[in-house]
């Protein structure tokens, strides 16, 4: 169901913004994903949406540091935004990077929802559950997708839901997690489904 079976027959790449750029622009509702350096986001943006190389996939993790936006359908805005939790980039890169995701996300009156990447495999560092907890506290619908679930058995994936949900005590609710394989397609047309719901609210 990915990509054109979804009725996704139009794909534009719309810029991409680094710091010293001005905010992207807000004149379509925007969907944005979300995730650490090396979480496999951009590859499950490119399964997601039938393309092979439309969102960039660097080999080195923390090398894309800018904000991508493409426009599907003429409808609203997919947005690619950098990989946080790289630690061997400079200091002042990584707090530049992390002031322009803050002043991209607040304040977005486009801005419909967001989808946060999380290895599958992985246990919360830190920053994953920081940026979970701002998300949340800021009443923007949240997906949480656990990437590379094809490394694992069915039953463990579901401990990992479970675990995460747990953590979070209720904050954060299972429906909203779903473990997702950008090698296998598992989860991904439930994900492009909650993304297309997000902005047809805004459709007459």
């Amino acid at each position: 169901m990915t990509g054109e079976a979804t009725g996704i027959n139009a794909i534009e790449p719309a810029g991409a913004f680094g710091p010293r750029d001005t905010l992207p622009p807000g004149d379509l509702p925007q969907v944005a994903f979300t995730g650490r350096s090396n979480v496999g986001k951009s590859s499950l943006i490119n399964r997601m949406l039938g393309r092979r190389k439309l969102a960039p996939i660097s080999s080195t993790p923390g090398k894309t540091r800018k904000i991508h936006l493409f426009k599907i359908n003429g409808q609203f805005y997919l947005v690619d935004l950098p990989g946080y939790g790289f630690t061997k980039l400079p200091v002042e890169v990584k707090k530049r990077w992390e002031l322009m995701v803050a002043r991209f996300i607040d304040g977005n009156r486009a801005l419909r929802g967001m989808v946060c990447l999380l290895d599958i495999r992985r246990d919360l560092t830190g920053t994953d559950r920081a940026m979970l907890l701002s998300l949340a506290q800021k009443g923007l619908p949240l997906m949480i997708a656990l990437t590379k679930a094809d490394k694992l058995k069915r039953g463990k994936q579901n401990q990992a839901v479970d675990k995460l949900v747990r953590s979070f005590g209720g904050a954060i609710p299972r429906e909203q997690v779903l473990p997702t394989s950008s090698l296998t397609g598992q989860g991904v047309d439930e994900l492009l489904a909650n993304v297309l719901a997000l902005v047809s609210e805004d459709e007459p």
